[in-house]
């Protein structure tokens, strides 16, 4: 699965439907898992048949997409599956009980409830949320894939504004390896990781080096009346210098896995997991 990620450019008016669509999915979601908490032995069937008594129950859930309900529908039964599985496996420590949705983030629609722009930088969706036509940036190109291809649709919001991502299945074709060699990984916390040719990767320290401007922002936020725009803001500004640190480390970790996986036909690492356990 291939997911493309493309900035979304919105009104005010588009973001509060966007925000509301949210906290629909989110209300779907925590209870359906509430249903299963109070009713136990109630399989895939019944969590369905409460997500349509939902529906009719309650006026603003029938105004999202039914797809969308659906799939909060199938988070809760990705994670209650996920749990018994721990279960059945004896995993060590916490089975990951499925747990309510305080803040989420993100509303999810299947094969329905949009429709793409011919040139593939816009998508409306079509639900009653009114959150309408979305215009797209990104440097992707979406338009190699059909839409047919696309199987979800997600509006995630962030720190910095909102993202519509495209889930594609594609048969994925791996590179070409341009050298033959083993090696073996070890990550540690002088080093970002060790390798067994005796090769030590700096540590980057992304956060360190954003930490004063951090805190910075962190303290400004509590010099805010609270309930005010101005403190809102100031959230904002913290949560964005977060979300750079966090893109930064991703975009490391991958140049850094692909040159050693292009390099290197056989890679060992450490499990740092099953050595905690064992």
């Amino acid at each position: 699965m291939l997911v493309l990620e493309y900035k979304a450019i919105v009104k005010k008016t588009q973001s509060q439907a966007i925000n509301e669509a949210i906290r629909t999915s989110q209300f779907v979601r925590n209870k359906v898992l509430r249903y299963w908490m109070d009713n136990r032995g109630v399989g895939k069937k019944e969590l369905y048949q409460y997500n349509t008594q939902l529906r009719a129950e309650f006026e603003f859930v029938k105004d999202l997409n039914s797809h969308a309900c659906q799939a909060s529908v199938e988070n809760v039964e990705r994670a209650i599956l996920r749990f018994f599985d721990n279960c059945k496996k004896n995993k060590q420590g916490l089975k990951g009980y499925p747990r309510f949705k305080k803040d989420c983030r993100c509303v999810e629609y299947k094969q329905s409830g949009w429709k793409l722009h011919s040139t593939k930088r816009r998508i409306t969706f079509l639900d009653n949320k009114g959150i309408g036509e979305v215009k797209l940036l990104g440097k992707w190109d979406i338009h190699t894939y059909s839409v047919e291809l696309i199987k979800r649709v997600r509006i995630v919001r962030k720190a910095d504004g909102y993202y519509v991502q495209f889930c594609i299945k594609v048969d994925t074709a791996s590179e070409a390896r341009t050298g033959d060699g083993e090696v073996g990984l070890d990550v540690g916390l002088e080093y970002f990781y060790s390798d067994s040719n005796g090769h030590h990767e700096e540590n980057p320290r992304f956060l360190r080096k954003a930490e004063k401007a951090i805190k910075h922002a962190q303290r400004r936020i509590y010099t805010k009346e609270k309930g005010k725009n101005n403190r809102r803001k100031a959230r904002g500004r913290y949560a964005r210098k977060h979300l750079r640190v966090s893109r930064q480390r991703e975009e490391h970790a991958k140049r850094l896995a692909r040159c050693v996986c292009k390099l290197n036909s056989f890679v060992a690492y450490v499990d740092a997991k099953r050595l905690a356990a064992g």
